[in-house]
């Protein structure tokens, strides 16, 4: 396992970090080969995990409390979310402040999950929603100037909304924040247009989050894909947006190279970048461990390769069903 700097803090993480969300509340999620996973991740290398109190309203976070308990000798560093108070996603610009951060909100949630963690400090809290248009309100500077002092964190970050990495970029420039989580992939590549520059000017640390495009690009999911009744991804790939995924997917089969997975391909080209800090993805089972650790052997892909892999931007806007 390879390590890096997260941003201007003196944490060196894994380049591969670990991504939670599917343990808490995803269907087919199973506590016991849970565990096991993520104990497998420590084994071979990861110290870095990312979770949120939105993900089953606090088991994810339990789940990773349970982890540092069974791993009291190792440093395993943490970082959760604050849902926003009317627990909508993503933020919206008509949604008032009040409605999504006050302070007494702020304060509450990482009370929470601090006891769901079982720790005195949490490396990372971020907000789990973001507009830019809050930027300038008093109250969420103050929260986290106290929050830091008071020692019930250690540093803080945003998580911007789904194909919107420039709505972060004021909140940036404050210089209270510490990491951005943003979505990064081989079709995602719009946050290398500002985001990524602002962030190595600023020292701020880069959380590539959703490296498979939830899913697509681990060449797994097609026209014909069926999700079981409840499933998250099965409102997120309406028929609009399964039937365009599925055919960018097939245009990058061709490319994978013999003897690699697309899912392989896809985080080698993230981890090409120097200015991720550490990608996350999602990891329940024990054999996704392995093949995911496995990219992190400084090898990347061939130059012509990467050279081509980037052709296939694709630059979306959100809609109502993006999420």
């Amino acid at each position: 396992m390879n390590y890096r700097i997260f941003g201007h803090t003196s944490w060196k993480v894994s380049e591969v970090g670990y991504g939670m969300w599917g343990m808490g509340s995803w269907k087919e999620s199973d506590d016991f080969h849970s565990a096991k996973s993520l104990d497998l991740a420590v084994e071979n290398g990861i110290n870095f995990f990312d979770t949120a109190w939105g993900y089953g309203e606090g088991h994810s976070e339990k789940l990773l409390g349970q982890l540092l308990r069974r791993y009291k000798q190792t440093k395993l560093y943490t970082a959760s979310k604050i849902p926003p108070k009317n627990f909508k996603w993503p933020a919206k610009p008509e949604y008032l402040f009040e409605e999504s951060y006050p302070t007494s909100h702020v304060f509450d949630y990482t009370h929470k999950t601090l006891k769901n963690l079982g720790v005195e400090q949490i490396d990372l809290m971020q907000f789990h929603t973001w507009d830019d248009g809050w930027t300038e309100r008093e109250e969420w500077k103050r929260a986290v100037e106290d929050l830091k002092k008071s020692g019930k964190i250690a540093a803080m970050g945003i998580s911007v909304n789904r194909w919107e990495p420039e709505n972060g970029i004021a909140a940036l420039e404050t210089g209270l924040i510490d990491a951005v989580q943003v979505i990064y992939n081989i079709f995602d590549q719009a946050p290398e247009d500002v985001l990524f520059p602002l962030c190595k000017e600023l020292d701020i640390a880069v959380i590539a989050r959703v490296p498979f495009d939830e899913g697509t690009l681990t060449g797994n999911i097609t026209r014909e894909t069926i999700f079981p009744e409840g499933d998250w991804r099965g409102t997120y790939f309406v028929p609009e947006n399964l039937n365009s995924s599925s055919d960018k997917a097939d245009l990058l089969r061709p490319l994978v190279p013999e003897g690699m997975t697309m899912a392989e391909m896809a985080l080698r080209f993230i981890l090409m970048n120097e200015d991720v800090s550490t990608v996350i993805p999602g990891m329940r089972k024990q054999r996704n461990v392995l093949a995911n650790v496995g990219t992190s052997d400084g090898q990347g892909l061939p130059k012509e390769l990467h050279k081509a892999l980037r052709k296939h931007r694709w630059d979306r806007k959100p809609t109502a069903w993006s999420q």
